[in-house]
């Protein structure tokens, strides 16, 4: 903290509990009632029932967890490819180009989701690349919209390398590729760590450009509790809503021990 004296230390957790609870914590907190309940006709959610997760975690629902992991795992991995790849070369540009790329990549993150879903449906729904009603365009419009995330994470960790250990590894006699594959890329290992993690939980919970996008055999798990709680069935959905947020956590603090182990090698 930055308030040094105790009064003044309580005041600001005080603060920040009056505002994290309402605006963060307390709408989670009512999902999570929510999901247990049957009904809410008080102040408090009543007819307590585990059932709604027995409906959770079987059927089409696990169907389409599974189908939010696939998505979101084969994405992430390609963004990250093709992240890393688009900043190791920007770091090899100019400043104008640097730019340029800089905007090809946040493009997509500029305009709303629905858009990006809209401009992949059009271009991949003729030939000589026809996707529409595949589950590969709904795996590349996640791609699209996730890269920028990856590509800034890893350029902000190029800047940041100290390039003494490159320049000791040349003038050892390394090749660029080992230099790369050797020196540069397991120095980047915590930064790809924390890409990958963003990149999946961004996957996971993407619904605008999905509902555009999904065939009826591949619908991953924001649809399903964005289908469940338009029919009415809230509580339900709200278990559905609580699965997607605790495996995405458990994805994150995977992840985020990964990171760990790679910031002390």
């Amino acid at each position: 903290m930055l308030v040094h004296s105790k009064s003044g230390r309580r005041a600001a957790w005080g603060l920040f509990g009056v505002l994290f609870l309402p605006l963060f914590a307390l709408p989670l907190l009512v999902v999570v009632a929510a999901s247990f309940a049957t009904h809410w006709s008080g102040a408090f959610p009543s007819g307590p029932t585990t059932g709604n997760y027995a409906a959770a975690v079987r059927g089409e629902s696990l169907q389409a967890l599974t189908t939010s992991l696939v998505t979101a795992l084969v994405s992430s991995l390609l963004a990250l490819t093709v992240g890393t790849w688009a900043a190791l070369a920007a770091a090899t540009l100019r400043e104008r180009g640097k730019r340029m790329l800089d905007a090809l990549f946040m493009l997509p993150v500029a305009v709303p989701s629905v858009v990006v879903g809209l401009a992949v449906l059009v271009a991949f729904s003729r030939p000589p690349v026809l996707l529409n009603g595949t589950s590969s365009i709904v795996v590349l419009a996640h791609t699209v919209l996730v890269t920028a995330f990856a590509y800034q994470s890893v350029a902000a960790a190029i800047v940041r390398l100290d390039p003494a250990y490159e320049q000791a590894a040349a003038s050892l006699g390394a090749r660029p590729a080992y230099v790369l594959w050797r020196v540069r890329l397991p120095l980047l290992l915590p930064s790809l760590t924390a890409a990958a993690g963003l990149c999946f939980a961004l996957s996971m919970g993407e619904l605008s450009a999905t509902m555009m996008l999904y065939p009826p055999d591949w619908m991953p798990l924001p649809v399903r509790i964005f289908t469940a709680t338009d029919r009415g069935s809230l509580y339900s959905g709200s278990a559905v809503a609580v699965v997607l947020m605790a495996t995405t956590l458990l994805v994150l603090l995977a992840v985020s021990r990964i990171r760990t182990s790679a910031s002390y090698r």
